[in-house]
């Protein structure tokens, strides 16, 4: 063991991490100079692209070079420091490297010269971003740092300097992932003049309103200058800045420019600020790529600026990181702001709202969440079939390449829709890459549960009724995998070309089913692909984590069976939906629902030359346009509100939640107008102004119309300034009513008017936004040259308040985990689990994490306020949790599962209102654990098959 490690490992045993900071000089103002580089894990350019610095034509930029200039720079100077964020990039330099650079980098890491911060695959989005992916991504990426670094690796510091507003439920999930604080570069611009004023720039974020403080709480700071250097002082060889000319024998000596400027930007930033210590971020978009310009240049400021201590100045400048900033923070014992809301909307200027990406791209979107599903079930399926998973009749497959597409996809230039198109596509071909290996997985997988080792077929587009095999077979098995914890109800919608068939359940007893024709505007989407006429529509019964196979077969006419639930109500003149009716309540509300479209902005306007694009959402009027006042009703309730615009309402028989399935595009532009298609609910609800939000998914937030909790906004953008992001859920209620819609997909929403809401579906723009991307959002390819069609679904519910998220939360986790079908002979039903798990509790992961060990994570998937009967604690007994796996023992780690639970110690912070005292909670048993609302527990198991 060398020196460096042997430091590393005392500094991990004394819980003194910091000690390899710098030293800092009390009573002195200290400037924490951070060098790093923002590396988007795609963009302009491909992932791939950005690695080798290919397609310069586009971008320079290079992030193999970037490490090789730091690292060698770094050993020129002990005391210079550089920070990286991006495991996705650093994991494919690293596995070029030989063993001598290895060790080169481990010493400068084990002595904090080069700190990981974040450390996640990629620096996620929070809008648009479903925490269950968060959660992988970040443990893929702290996973390599752990097995590679050890202790030194484990990064201390969330950093997400880029995303476009920041969720509540991200700062939840780095709380109970051990972060001991947040730092971030983009805020409101009204948010950040009120916070300068107030020195609140530093705050404490309490994450949670459900998870006992501080398990949730996060220490957060605003930099000063979004993520980039302070004006004047950008030593990149892509910057234009002048370097420090310190020879006064040349011409153009400047070190007393330099020194003057900077002090007076150090003193400037101190005067918003609380402490005497300022960070300051010196680099930005993948800069560093030749190293020495940054450095050469820092090490010449930091000494001049340090030699006028000796004639007075109080400014100290040193080579820093965010951990020791953060560490100096904490040191200064101060009280802090404590904030209970989230980020979001953010706008930095005041026609300039950050809320168009949180539907752009709504295909991608929805790709991204079905292909979550799938990853999920494949990581299941591994641990439920064993080793012959991983290599068996039908090949070798892996989860591991699912694993890092879906991370890769989590970026925020990646599922929030923001990136180009080519790189767009490349991201949809990643998890398309990613599905294919695990295909085999899951093949092998359900062949040894099932006992049949006959070819199984997967049908890929059955959104768009494509189904080769069920469209030529008079008869055929198909088996549904319910990732789910708990037993769940499905509709099949199969496409068929007969007109008579028979469905049985895997206890051979009859089901009901229907035969309907395929829709017009599917037989429009499929360009060519399939020919089937009909589609077959049943509902399925699927065991908890576990399989059921239904036989069909072309023999007689099956009736449908009516709803006993729900009853929606149309006009008969317009074909228009008018009212919702819960036949178990006995209540009943106005509903209508229509699709409109607000004029994109082109930058044109009056007030402002901001057109609406891939980030921006800017009409150019508070009214949207409605598509049609009337519909053409077909069979299956089918809606046809114009040539681009149809809709399908369905109400399933054994469904508590109306099914709204839209179809829209290509959206026409041969007016030369921009569309951003939302359609609209209106109900007769007193809401008052007042809608609900999930964050990521999880925990919802109370929305208020022209308002933020934590600043007196002056509103300039009555439309996008109240959009918000819709992850799975939104709603509004009265006393005695509340409409919750469920979203297949992230998208942006809002309540504009009393008892109203409404959802952005899909964008169409002719112009770009100025923010960077450099193209229009005008999405078209070869299959749809005219513009895409995009094809989703709403799910609405109507219950009483207070038992309101007992049908939404499992409804919302239905559509996010949705079954996999698959269609082979074999046994008839299989679950993985020996009972199913209680309402309140979600099986959130199950994944092979080595030969005898699995990962789990069970949730609580319940606010503490929202349910009587499922807000309560929850227990469970993991050794009588699984039917197939024999548990011997387990150990409990943190969120992201790099660290030991009982090893995970932060730093404790003092807000301004009363500090919360620390809670322990006791399990009953060794093998039982309680899980309270919203609460995430991770074990690592040892299991016998």
């Amino acid at each position: 063991m060398s020196a460096h490690q042997s430091l590393c490992l005392s500094v991990s045993l004394s819980s003194s991490y910091f000690q390899s900071c710098p030293v800092t000089k009390p009573g002195l103002l200290n400037v924490h100079l951070v060098p790093h580089t923002h590396d988007d894990v795609g963009w302009l350019k491909t992932v791939d692209q950005y690695f080798y610095g290919d397609r310069n034509d586009i971008q320079h930029a290079g992030v193999q070079y970037i490490l090789d200039s730091v690292v060698d720079q770094l050993l020129k100077n002990p005391d210079r420091r550089f920070i990286y964020v991006e495991t996705s990039f650093f994991f494919r330099w690293w596995k070029q490297q030989g063993e001598e650079m290895r060790n080169t980098v481990r010493m400068l890491v084990n002595q904090g010269r080069l700190e990981f911060v974040n450390g996640g695959w990629c620096m996620s989005d929070e809008a648009a971003t479903h925490y269950s992916s968060v959660i992988d991504q970040m443990t893929l990426g702290l996973r390599f740092l752990n097995e590679t670094f050890g202790e030194c690796g484990r990064p201390r510091v969330a950093w997400h300097i880029d995303p476009f507003g920041h969720a509540r439920e991200h700062a939840s999930m780095f709380a109970q992932m051990g972060y001991d604080g947040l730092f971030f570069g983009r805020v409101d611009y009204q948010d950040r003049d009120q916070r300068q004023k107030s020195l609140d720039q530093e705050l404490l974020w309490r994450a949670s309103d459900s998870l006992t403080p501080p398990m949730a709480d996060l220490f957060t700071g605003i930099l000063p200058n979004g993520y980039n250097p302070p004006e004047g002082f950008c030593w990149d060889q892509s910057c234009d800045d002048a370097p420090i000319r310190d020879d006064p024998d040349l011409e153009d000596y400047n070190v007393d420019d330099v020194v003057q400027r900077f002090l007076a930007i150090a003193h400037a930033q101190a005067n918003v600020y609380k402490t005497n210590h300022i960070i300051m971020t010196m680099g930005s978009d993948f800069q560093y790529e030749n190293a020495n310009l940054w450095y050469k240049n820092l090490d010449k400021l930091i000494l001049y600026v340090n030699r006028r201590q000796s004639n007075g100045s109080n400014v100290n400048l040193l080579y820093s990181t965010p951990s020791c900033y953060l560490q100096e923070l904490h040191r200064a014992n101060q009280t802090w702001a404590l904030k209970t809301d989230d980020f979001f909307p953010y706008a930095d200027d005041a026609h300039d709202f950050w809320t168009g990406y949180f539907t752009s791209r709504p295909a991608l979107k929805r790709y991204e969440r079905f292909s979550n599903a799938l990853l999920q079930t494949c990581n299941q399926l591994e641990v439920l079939g064993g080793p012959v998973s991983r290599n068996g009749p039908f090949g070798k497959g892996d989860t591991l390449t699912m694993r890092k597409s879906m991370a890769v996809a989590q970026h925020h230039d990646a599922v929030s829709g923001t990136s180009k198109q080519h790189v767009a596509n490349d991201y949809a071909r990643r998890l398309a890459t990613g599905w294919n290996t695990c295909q085999v997985v899951v093949s092998n997988s359900l062949s040894a549960l099932s006992g049949s080792a006959a070819p199984r077929v997967y049908c890929d587009l059955l959104n768009i009724s494509v189904c080769s095999f069920t469209e030529a077979s008079p008869e055929f098995t198909v088996t549904i995998f319910n990732p789910l914890g708990r037993p769940v109800l499905w509709p099949v919608r199969l496409p068929v070309n007969g007109t008579q068939y028979s469905v049985s359940g895997p206890d051979g007893n009859h089901v009901d089913s229907q035969v309907v024709p395929v829709s017009g505007s599917t037989h429009d989407v499929r360009r060519g692909r399939g020919f089937a006429v009909n589609e077959l529509v049943f509902e399925v019964q699927a065991p908890p984590l576990g399989f059921s196979s239904y036989y069909v077969y072309s023999i007689k006419v099956s009736k449908p069976s009516l709803n006993p639930f729900l009853r929606a109500t149309f006009d008969p003149d317009t074909g228009l939906l008018t009212g919702l009716m819960n036949l178990e309540t006995k209540q009943k509300i106005d509903l209508t629902q229509n699709f409109y479209w607000y004029n994109a902005s082109d930058g044109n306007s009056s007030d402002s030359n901001q057109p609406s694009g891939a980030y921006i959402f800017r009409p150019n009027s508070s009214t949207p346009f409605v598509i049609s006042k009337t519909t053409s009703v077909m069979q299956e309730l089918r809606q046809v509100f114009s040539p681009w615009v149809s809709q399908v309402v369905r109400l399933y028989s054994g469904s508590r939640a109306l099914e709204l399935e839209w179809t829209i595009g290509p959206v026409p532009i041969d007016d030369d107008l921009g569309k951003e298609v939302i359609t609209r609910l209106d109900t007769n609800i007193k809401s008052g102004g007042v809608f609900y939000t999930d964050s990521n998914g999880r925990e919802l937030l109370r929305r208020r119309k022209d308002f933020r909790p934590t600043w007196d906004l002056k509103q300039s953008e009555p439309i996008a300034g109240n959009y918000y992001p819709i992850n799975s859920r939104a709603f509004i209620m009265d006393e005695e009513n509340q409409l919750t819609v469920v979203t297949d997909r992230s998208q942006g929403g809002s309540s504009i008017q009393n008892g109203s809401l409404e959802i952005m579906l899909h964008r169409r723009l002719l112009y770009d936004d100025v923010r960077g991307v450099a193209e229009p959002l005008n999405e078209t390819s070869a299959l749809f040259p005219d513009g895409l069609v995009v094809r989703g679904s709403l799910l609405l519910s109507l219950d009483p308040p207070k038992s309101a998220a007992d049908k939404h939360r499992p409804l919302g986790q239905e559509t996010v985990l949705q079954p996999l079908l698959s269609f082979t002979k074999g046994k008839p039903e299989f679950s993985g689990l020996q009972t199913a798990l209680p309402p309140a509790v979600h099986l959130l992961t199950l994944s092979q994490w080595d030969s005898d060990s699995v990962l789990l994570r069970l949730e609580h998937q319940f606010q503490s306020w929202e349910s009587q009967s499922n807000s309560q604690p929850v227990t469970i007994n993991l050794q009588k949790l699984f039917s197939t796996l024999t548990v011997l023992g387990f150990s409990e780690l943190n969120l992201s599962a790099n660290q030991w639970k009982e090893d995970m110690k932060r730093f404790d912070w003092t807000p301004k209102t009363e500090k919360p005292v620390q809670k322990t909670f006791v399990d009953p048993s060794f093998w039982e654990v309680t899980l309270r609302p919203m609460e995430i527990r991770t074990f690592l198991l040892r299991v016998r098959l």
